[in-house]
């Protein structure tokens, strides 16, 4: 007996091809999880869904793959890019302020346990990330769509899957993209504290009277309140290139200073107590996962097989992504111990001019950054509320939305200055979530039936698995989190 045809997920603006029947011809019915106006931000803005979507009433077409149609074939990407050109993005889109958190990471880890553990945790995320592709691919060509995005592919997947998970696929979209503007916004916030607090470090040095932290956050907001009203992302480019130089030189300034006068292994030690994993699990989620760039990514590129496989163009971005962050990690920890803070740039002497010099540069690059970090969120969120207001004012209403984040961002960074377990908290929430348990999610929906679980049931024990691991990180990464927010209100630390 057919089943009902699952109502498909598609894009107008792109060349799909006509199903041409299959083992099921039953029609579709009313639709009823998606709406048309639910559309997400452009595939270039690298995050949430990159679809306008629509239901479509297709007729014919099988729930299983199609050997006849290849989505490849039927996109439509202006400028479709290269792998080289696909894996400088993938660098771009991993390093970023995470990599001077990686030494504060090890430090409640231990040396060798972090060492370990990074490599694991990296190899993990990765992985998951071939799972996400790989169902993208399946709906694909399960579909006969062109391309998918993050959300679409969730929303998709959950329409595909056993009946029980269809009334949720409006859920887990609003669920998936949720999540990313809140690991944007929460990454907004961290560079915020980051600014402000290499900023401290450096005008403490010649000023008598010092203001806090909270005082420089507030500083710094008022004129990112202006720049974040631009709207077009072309007048972004020129402060991308500078913010991305500034990053490089002071990282390499860095690590000179880090590699200077390095004390024997045996001085630091191998393993920490295990309540101290959840920071440095959340920690590591947050430096190394990319997972909201990826599938903007694949659908710019040219050779989107590529992407994923062995080798591909994911496993060599992300293999040098861990090395890099792992080595950070290792030798910031074996070089300042105890005494590691929050980023790495706040370990670098205070009187030291070129220290001084690294400080302020990579403080300018994180304050350009926020821009293009914060034109991520803002587009998702406009998107979703700009048909509920009238045209004549809608204008003002965006901007009015885009300020509002912006001093809510600051809000949120005055209230909670310390780095170190704001960074864990997003990506113990935001990233464990996104990175494994939606990817596993995911998987058991489009394998639910074609082609199955596999032998014992391997992929659910598997996913089972990966889920479990990323509530205990959520539940545990939080915790944890949220205790050292409270020794420091309390005067703990």
């Amino acid at each position: 007996m057919a089943r009902v045809k699952i109502p498909t997920v598609v894009s107008s603006g792109y060349d799909s091809e006509k199903p041409q029947g299959g083992r099921n011809n039953a029609s579709i019915g009313q639709p009823k999880f998606i709406r048309s106006d639910m559309a997400d931000v452009p595939v270039q803005q690298a995050a949430g869904s990159t679809l306008p979507l629509v239901i479509t009433r297709k007729k014919g077409g099988g729930d299983s793959d199609d050997g006849n149609y290849n989505p490849f074939e039927h996109r439509k990407v202006e400028h479709p890019t290269s792998d080289l050109e696909t894996f400088v993005h993938l660098l771009k889109g991993s390093l970023g302020s995470g990599i001077l958190a990686m030494p504060m990471a090890f430090s409640h880890a231990g040396l060798w346990f972090g060492l370990v553990a990074t490599f694991a945790v990296g190899t993990l995320c990765t992985y998951c990330v071939h799972v996400l592709v790989k169902c993208a691919h399946i709906l694909c060509r399960r579909r006969k769509i062109p391309m998918m995005g993050f959300a679409d592919v969730a929303e998709q997947a959950f329409l595909d899957g056993p009946p029980a998970l269809n009334r949720w696929s409006r859920f887990i979209r609003f669920m998936v993209n949720s999540f990313l503007v809140l690991d944007l916004l929460g990454c907004c916030c961290i560079y915020l504290v980051f600014v402000a607090t290499n900023v401290e470090q450096v005008v403490s040095v010649y000023l008598e009277t010092v203001l806090s932290v909270r005082v420089w956050i507030m500083i710094v907001t008022v004129p990112l309140i202006f720049m974040c009203l631009v709207r077009n992302l072309k007048f972004l480019t020129p402060f991308s290139m500078i913010a991305n130089i500034l990053m490089f030189v002071g990282i390499v300034i860095t690590f000179i200073y880090m590699f200077t006068d390095l004390p024997a292994p045996a001085e630091r030690p191998g393993l920490v107590a295990v309540s101290e994993w959840p920071l440095f699990f959340g920690t590591v989620i947050f430096a190394l996962e990319g997972i909201g760039v990826v599938m903007s990514l694949e659908n710019d590129m040219r050779n989107p097989t590529h992407f994923i496989g062995c080798p591909s163009v994911l496993n060599f971005g992300m293999g040098l992504v861990i090395a890099l962050y792992t080595l950070v990690g290792f030798f910031g920890f074996l070089k300042y111990g105890p005494d590691t803070q929050a980023s790495i740039t706040l370990n670098l002497p205070l009187e030291d001019k070129l220290a001084q010099s690294v400080k302020l540069m990579i403080a300018i690059a994180i304050f350009f950054t926020f821009t293009l970090q914060f034109y991520v969120p803002i587009s998702i969120l406009w998107k979703g509320l700009e048909h509920k207001i009238r045209p004549e004012r809608q204008n003002i209403s965006e901007y009015g939305l885009r300020v509002a984040l912006v001093v809510l961002c600051g809000g949120i960074a005055v209230a909670l200055p310390n780095l170190g377990p704001f960074i864990s908290l997003i990506g113990a929430v935001c990233l464990s979530t996104l990175g494994m348990i939606v990817p596993a999610t995911i998987e058991l929906a489009v394998y639910h039936e074609d082609p199955g679980y596999g032998r014992f049931n391997w992929r659910l024990w598997k996913n089972s698995g990966l889920i479990l691991f990323g509530v205990v990180g959520f539940v545990a990464g939080t915790y944890v989190s949220i205790i050292e927010f409270h020794a420091e209100f309390s005067g703990g630390h």
